[in-house]
């Protein structure tokens, strides 16, 4: 089980910078759905098999269909602007990683609480997830980095989960903020559209 813990690890590491070093949308969704397939893996790995199946169900399907849905709605298919260049974004991501390295070794928790490389792997995400959201321009990939960020504060929790689900819960809560922006974007678009053919009809009709 201590493997497969530490190789789930090392994959959300890679799939951080990865995150960071994409231009299309629909990669970012596809990195966000494995994020969700891993931390479903790590709780697996310490025997919570029901939020395993809870995490995996809203992170690794839910939250991700939905982002794709509005995508799809939106028809964002071209490739983002980002607001930082993409190899600042990733060293930027790099720097996170060695100062949560630092941090693991400065820091004074109880021993045994953190198994290796966690805490640093979710410092790591809510960095890349802050990145995401200062550094890109739409609207859906600044919510996807807000659903990073929740996925590092989701990790940091993960050992309290011993003691019960309340940090489940409200990690849930936040899960369900993501799902209310994605579905305000979309209302959002809808409406404007919608405006934007009654003005169109009103000027031809006009004229």
């Amino acid at each position: 089980m201590e493997s497969a813990l530490q190789s789930c690890l090392f994959l959300l590491m890679l799939n951080n910078l990865l995150m960071l070093s994409t231009t299309r949308l629909m990669w970012l969704i596809r990195f966000t759905a494995f994020q969700g397939i891993l931390l479903a893996g790590m709780l697996l790995t310490m025997e919570h098999a029901l939020l395993a199946a809870a995490v995996l169900l809203i992170k690794g399907a839910l939250l991700p269909g939905l982002l794709w849905r509005t995508r799809n709605r939106l028809h964002s298919h071209q490739r983002m602007r980002p607001r930082l260049h993409v190899a600042v974004g990733v060293l930027a991501g790099m720097g996170g990683l060695v100062l949560s390295l630092w941090l693991e070794a400065r820091l004074l928790t109880l021993p045994a609480l953190f198994p290796p490389l966690v805490l640093p792997t979710a410092l790591t995400t809510l960095f890349c997830g802050l990145i995401l959201v200062v550094g890109r321009t739409t609207a859906l990939a600044q919510v996807i980095g807000y659903l990073v960020a929740e996925n590092g504060i989701f990790l940091l929790g993960m050992p309290l989960m011993t003691a019960g689900t309340t940090w489940f819960e409200l990690a849930l809560l936040l899960d369900v903020f993501v799902a209310v922006f994605v579905m305000g974007i979309a209302i959002n678009h809808i409406g404007n559209t919608f405006e934007s053919i009654d003005v169109g009809r009103f000027r031809s009709l006009r004229d």
